[in-house]
């Protein structure tokens, strides 16, 4: 049976379905490889690890349930870079993802039309839109990219982490890392287990992203927010054609105010803008998106898609969602050792990126784990 493991957070209900829950499990006393992190990255990196290498245990280890964090609240837009441009030695993101989705038999609607990118000056003649929005915003021009489906990717990379041997564990929240010849880690007690519990390591990634800041040594050299999306109620195809969305590219802006937005299968549109900032504590999980400021931003967020074009005036609006992101100042992942040690593997910080990217990061942080693969020269935590 499927299930909106969403439902009930504080940061709202995206419309993405996640119809994969793992089977209960203890949590054992020795793993060779803990995950801390049960979104794209962490289970790209487990189903990876699996496939590469099933002599070695592995253990998915998540505080809520999988793709609760940043993966399940992502819009799904796939873009063929870092939000800090294609970096040295990065690859071809989307040529990977597509390789490591085959081999794992994940389906989740992957879609790469291409992408627009749009502006305020220096548009394509004709452009195939044309937006009020401070200024008029038109197509500047068109990048590899595409869509997906978050929840059927995080279903899918579970239900191949599982299939090829690792535990994921759900609601296994680890509040402490001692580093030695091992990683010892604490989980906080949970339905399993009264108290207490650790398990111990030879290698651990924290592939929590814009979560567990402290844990994951990322507390001061990155930047947590909360980006907003809202979901309108499907459109007619002609009200489409007249947004000039028809032809299902999905789009952002490249100057201010920011923009994003797809289209989704039924003809409803996501639209994305607006960040609010972390609390004092930099923990997301106290923000919740029926505050004061993220209400406001939400209002300004619909009255704007109502007044970009008059197909879109009478937009109904049926989800809003928050979802964490991480930035840091040359807006370049983080991948790189843990600053207490280097069983400790870290990522994350990809800056609205994520939605190929994590996945393809993590199967890389998997042979990274295995030695079978070097860190890029542009990840490093001191940049």
């Amino acid at each position: 049976m499927s299930r909106d493991k969403s439902a009930s957070s504080s940061w709202g209900s995206p419309p993405w379905v996640i119809d994969f829950s793992p089977p209960p499990q203890r949590l054992p006393r020795e793993v060779d490889i803990a995950i801390v992190g049960a979104g794209f990255t962490g289970l790209a990196a487990t189903a990876w690890l699996r496939l590469l290498a099933p002599d070695q245990s592995v253990a998915v280890l998540e505080a809520g349930s999988i793709g609760s964090g940043a993966s399940g609240r992502t819009g799904g837009m796939v873009l063929a870079e870092t939000a800090a441009g294609d970096l040295p030695g990065l690859g071809n993101v989307l040529e990977g993802v597509n390789g490591i989705f085959a081999k794992l038999g994940i389906e989740c609607d992957l879609e790469l039309p291409g992408a627009w990118e749009i502006g305020r000056s220096g548009c394509v003649d004709p452009s195939p839109i044309s937006w009020n929005d401070s200024g008029v915003l038109r197509v500047i021009r068109e990048v590899p990219g595409g869509t997906l489906d978050p929840g059927k990717l995080i279903a899918g990379l579970a239900r191949a982490a599982h299939r090829l041997g690792a535990l994921i564990l759900e609601n296994h929240r680890v509040t402490r890392a001692d580093w030695s010849s091992r990683v010892e880690l604490e989980i906080a007690p949970c339905e399993f287990a009264a108290g207490t519990e650790r398990v111990s390591a030879a290698k651990v990634l924290f592939a929590t992203n814009a979560l567990s800041l402290g844990i994951s040594g990322l507390d001061l050299t990155s930047h947590p927010k909360l980006t907003l999306a809202a979901l309108t109620a499907p459109v007619a195809c002609q009200e489409l054609e007249a947004i000039g969305l028809a032809s299902g590219k999905p789009f952002y802006t490249v100057d201010f105010p920011y923009l994003w937005g797809r289209i989704l299968p039924d003809n409803s549109i996501v639209w994305g803008a607006g960040l609010v900032d972390a609390p004092l504590s930099r923990n997301l999980e106290e923000v919740s998106i029926d505050s004061d400021e993220p209400a406001r931003l939400f209002a300004k967020l619909e009255k704007r898609i109502r007044g970009l074009h008059p197909a879109v005036a009478g937009a109904t609006f049926t989800h809003r969602w928050g979802g964490p992101i991480l930035f840091r100042d040359d807006w370049k992942p983080i991948f790189d050792w843990h600053p207490e040690s280097r069983n400790g593997l870290v990522i994350g910080a990809f800056a609205g990126h994520g939605a190929a990217l994590s996945s393809y990061l993590g199967a890389w942080a998997a042979e990274i784990l295995l030695g079978r693969r070097n860190l890029p020269p542009w990840g490093g935590l001191s940049h």
